[in-house]
């Protein structure tokens, strides 16, 4: 059990409590980039579509769908909730900071994907005190992967969870910040620098047991 005290939990967005791999099995199959039994498995969506020719483009585009007119179709991690109901429930303060550009760069004048993400979170009852309990100004939008860094830093972080190790090897990533590695598709493993969960039932278990 954590210090409820001085503990405050930064959580990401995307691929971390949202999961979009049957929005982009749909949809690149529907482009014809892969066979509809293909595993349903961003991942491994994403690692073939870019042996691809125009692999690399195609997949920017293809994410470009999913974060914004595909962003209704994708599913809230129910663990995830779980375990932000957990915080606030314990009175430890929970903060939601994702690198999220306003607009994809490949449709620049397209849809705003942040307006996108905060819809879909009011859909899933984010900010209803009978859903998650979040207030809107408990979300952060960072630019870039410094700029989310410092916002970690800025929040007084003590505890984040996020799904992409580069967010944890960034050199501006405050360094008293525990780092949790939030990943379904990787051997499951501690270290001192991390560690690593392959499903958040076990972040649940680990924190709140």
């Amino acid at each position: 059990m954590i210090q409820t005290e001085t503990s405050i939990f930064g959580i990401d967005f995307d691929n971390t409590i949202v999961c979009y791999d049957e929005v982009i099995h749909r949809k690149a199959v529907e482009w014809g980039l892969i066979d509809v039994n293909f595993s349903k498995n961003k991942k491994l969506i994403r690692d073939a579509i870019r042996q691809l020719e125009d692999g690399e483009m195609t997949w920017q585009k293809l994410q470009a769908y999913i974060y914004g007119e595909g962003m209704g179709e994708a599913r809230l991690i129910d663990e995830a909730a779980t375990f932000i109901k957990s915080c606030l429930k314990s009175d430890i303060d929970v903060f939601i900071v994702s690198h999220k550009t306003e607009f994809a760069n490949m449709i620049p004048n397209g849809i705003n994907l942040r307006e996108q993400a905060l819809n879909w979170m009011a859909e899933k009852n984010f900010f209803k005190q009978e859903g998650l309990g979040l207030k809107e100004n408990q979300v952060y939008f960072e630019s870039t992967r410094a700029g989310k860094c410092q916002r970690i830093k800025d929040l007084n972080c003590t505890h984040f969870v996020d799904d992409l190790l580069e967010t944890f090897e960034e050199p501006s990533f405050p360094k008293d910040v525990t780092k949790i590695l939030y990943a379904p598709d990787l051997e499951k493993k501690e270290s001192q620098a991390m560690t690593v969960f392959n499903q958040w039932k076990d972040i649940n278990e680990c924190y709140f047991s």
